[in-house]
């Protein structure tokens, strides 16, 4: 039976977090950046839009299945109090079922894409339904985010070139490292909360250590970014975004070096502008 109605459009809208658009950039920009690598500039229009309209349906797939993993919990977290099921504004069926039609609606675009594609979209799907169980096992749900997050760069490189070629693991790893050093900021805000409920992160991992932490993992971004821009000869704007995107991470260090859990938010935010920036270098790198 069917339990999605149109008077709860409301929740549901708040469900997939399409209210607060910050994980679709943060999903996109790197999905930009292979799209753009593998056709050497600019892709097929059918493929971007696939993995275009890929990126927010699989974002807000996401985030509902993150709700309602975390439905017990949310309402013990300050910031999470108001999300859609913990304040009951929706049902855990509905969650479950919106959960389902965004999948499909994903899984019917990758079907026109070639078979190879296909199948690495099963793990995507894999990656996108375990990651929020795995903050009750191990303090590195982050990594399973990272892995999540830059699992549409072999992808994008199968549908375009028909293999994977090595590099683009390179910048899997790159945007892998990123994603945890953005999402540690992230898990700084709910840090106390967390650590209350029972929720694991990088960022108690980390400990007094977290700063130290994000600086490297951007560090390691950085120089793996710099080796595929050089490995594939883009010209030297490509590295204009990538110095940019490390002026941002300096930015972001005096943000959150006080630890405060609005100036951690904010830092979290900025990363949208370090994606952007990268991918206006790979653009500028492959035309100029």
């Amino acid at each position: 039976m069917i339990a999605l109605s149109w008077q709860n459009r409301r929740a549901y809208w708040q469900l997939m977090r399409a209210d607060k658009p910050i994980g679709i950039y943060l999903l996109m920009w790197p999905t930009v950046w292979a799209l753009l690598l593998s056709a050497n500039g600019l892709p097929d229009w059918h493929i971007t839009i696939v993995f275009l309209a890929g990126v927010v349906l699989m974002r807000s797939a996401g985030c509902v299945i993150n709700d309602y993993a975390d439905r017990h919990v949310d309402g013990a977290v300050t910031r999470t109090q108001q999300r859609p099921l913990a304040s009951g504004e929706a049902t855990e069926q509905e969650a479950k079922q919106l959960f389902a039609v965004l999948i499909i609606l994903a899984f019917l675009l990758v079907l026109t894409l070639n078979w190879q594609t296909i199948a690495l979209s099963v793990v995507a799907l894999l990656l996108a339904a375990v990651y929020p169980f795995m903050k009750r096992y191990t303090h590195l749900p982050q990594v399973v985010l990272g892995a999540a997050f830059s699992w549409s760069m072999p992808m994008a490189a199968m549908a375009i070139l028909e293999h994977i070629p090595a590099w683009i693991w390179v910048l899997y790893a790159a945007n892998l490292c990123w994603t945890v050093a953005y999402d540690t900021q992230y898990a700084m805000v709910d840090r106390q909360d967390d650590l209350q409920v029972g929720i694991k992160s990088t960022a108690i991992l980390f400990g007094k250590y977290d700063l130290t932490a994000i600086a490297l993992l951007q560090g390691a971004a950085v120089i793996m970014l710099c080796y595929v821009f050089h490995h594939l000869n883009l010209s030297l704007f490509a590295y204009l975004g990538v110095n940019v995107a490390v002026v941002l991470f300096a930015l972001q260090y005096t943000k959150t070096k006080d630890r405060d859990e609005a100036a951690c938010f904010t830092a979290f935010l900025n990363n949208h502008w370090v994606g952007l920036a990268v991918a206006l270098g790979i653009f500028a790198g492959l035309w100029l």
